[in-house]
C-alpha cells in the first residue's frame, strides 16, 4: 500500500489562519521525511475550511521544502480557474517539483454556493465548466497552436511556456462523489479519488469502474496501472493509546463538521438542510465511520482490512479540525514508524 495525507486545515478564526498554515507546512515536512508517497491539497474559499486557500501557491512553497513526496491536488475547483493559466501554473509547479505533481480536479463545491457567487460563477455550469476546462488543460499541456472554441473559453496561442516537466504531462485524476461519476471515469480510464465510503460502498465502485474500463476496450495491463492510481480517503489518528487517540481526534472531528455546516447555513443564500435524524448519518458525518483511531497496532489492523477488500492507496487527513500541530506530528511519527512499515513491499 501507499500512503499519502489529504492536506485540508481549518481555521476556525482568521486570527488563527497564519499559524496553521505555518503548522502545516511543517507536517507536510515531517511526512515527506517518513516516506509518505503524496500530500494532497485542496481547494475552498471564504469560511476557513482551508487555511491555505489555494493550492497551487501553497504547493510551490511544498515543493521548495521538500524533496521526495509528491504534491497532489484534492482537487482544484475547476470552475474558478482558466484552464491555460492553470495549465501554465501547473507546467512551472511540475517543473518547480522536478516531476512530483499530480493534477487532480473536480467541479467545485457540491455544498457551497457562497464559493461559485465569490467568483460570480453559476454553481449549475459546473459540471459543463469541468469537462470544457479538462479537454483545454490536456490541450495545453501536449500540443502546439492551440485553438479551442467551446462554450466557455475561446482561445489560440502557439505553445504553452514552460512545458509540463512531466511527459506527455502531469498524471490526471478526478474526484468522483457519485456512483455515477465513477463509472464515468472508468468509461475513459481515468484515475480516481474517492471520499470517505463504507468498505462495502468501495469495494462495490471500484468493481463497477474495473467493469467499465474493460468494457471500453482497456487491456488488463491498463487496467491495472489505472487503479493503482486511484486513491481511497480516511481520517487518521495514532496516539500511544486509544484513549489518546480519541481524546485529541474526536473533539476535532465534531469541531471540524460544524464549523462546515454553519458556514453553509451562514453563507449560502439558500442555507443548508439539517440533517435528517431519522437516517443513517452520512459516512463523512459519522466518527465511528469516518476515522481509524488508535495505537500503532490498532491502526495498522484497521488498515490491513481495507486492503484486504481492495485499497491500494489510501489518503489520510491526519488534523482533524485544526488539532495541536505537536500532537499531530507525534501522531505522523508513529504512523511513520510504526504503521507504515507494515505493508512495505
Amino acid at each position: 500500500m501507499r500512503f499519502g495525507s489529504m492536506v485540508f486545515p481549518v481555521s476556525h478564526e482568521p486570527g488563527k489562519d497564519a499559524a496553521v498554515i505555518a503548522g502545516t507546512l511543517a507536517e507536510i515536512e515531517l511526512q515527506d521525511n517518513m516516506g509518505f508517497e503524496a500530500a494532497w491539497l485542496t481547494e475552498h474559499h471564504f469560511d476557513g475550511a482551508c487555511a491555505y486557500v489555494d493550492p497551487l501557491v501553497f504547493g510551490a512553497a511544498v515543493a521548495s521544502r521538500t524533496t521526495r513526496i509528491k504534491i497532489g491536488f484534492a482537487v482544484v475547483e475547476m470552475a474558478f480557474h482558466h484552464p491555460v493559466r492553470l495549465a501554465a501554473q501547473t507546467a512551472l509547479l511540475d517543473n518547480l517539483s522536478r516531476g512530483r505533481l499530480i493534477v487532480g480536479v473536480g467541479r467545485g463545491s457540491a455544498f457551497n454556493t457562497y464559493e461559485y457567487m465569490g467568483f460570480g460563477i453559476p454553481m449549475d455550469e459546473g459540471p459543463d465548466r469541468l469537462a470544457e476546462a479538462e479537454e483545454l488543460l490536456v490541450k495545453s499541456w501536449t500540443t502546439d497552436n492551440v485553438r479551442h472554441k467551446g462554450r466557455f473559453w475561446d482561445v489560440e496561442f502557439p505553445q504553452l511556456r514552460p512545458q509540463p516537466f512531466q511527459k506527455p504531462h502531469p498524471p490526471l485524476v478526478r474526484a468522483c462523489i457519485s456512483e455515477a461519476s465513477t463509472l464515468a471515469m472508468g468509461r475513459i480510464g481515468r484515475p480516481i479519488l474517492m471520499g470517505v465510503q463504507e468498505p462495502e460502498v468501495f469495494v462495490s465502485r471500484m468493481t463497477g469502474y474495473r467493469d467499465e474500463m474493460a468494457k471500453s476496450g482497456f487491456d488488463e495491463d491498463t487496467i491495472e496501472t489505472t487503479l493503482d492510481q486511484c486513491w481511497f480517503s480516511k481520517n487518521v489518528f495514532v496516539a500511544e493509546t486509544y484513549e489518546r487517540a480519541r481524546e485529541l481526534c474526536e473533539p476535532g472531528f465534531h469541531r471540524e463538521r460544524k464549523h462546515f455546516r454553519e458556514a453553509r447555513e451562514i453563507y449560502n443564500p439558500e442555507g443548508f438542510p439539517p440533517l435528517d435524524p431519522t437516517k443513517p448519518l452520512p459516512a463523512g458525518e459519522d466518527f465511528e465511520r469516518a476515522c481509524i483511531i488508535g495505537t500503532p497496532e490498532q491502526v495498522a489492523e484497521q488498515i490491513a482490512e481495507l486492503r484486504d477488500v481492495g485499497v491500494r492507496n489510501l489518503m489520510m487527513k491526519m488534523n482533524i479540525g485544526e488539532m495541536d500541530t505537536v500532537g499531530v506530528q507525534n501522531s505522523i511519527r508513529l504512523f511513520g514508524e510504526r504503521v507504515m512499515p507494515r505493508f512495505s513491499g
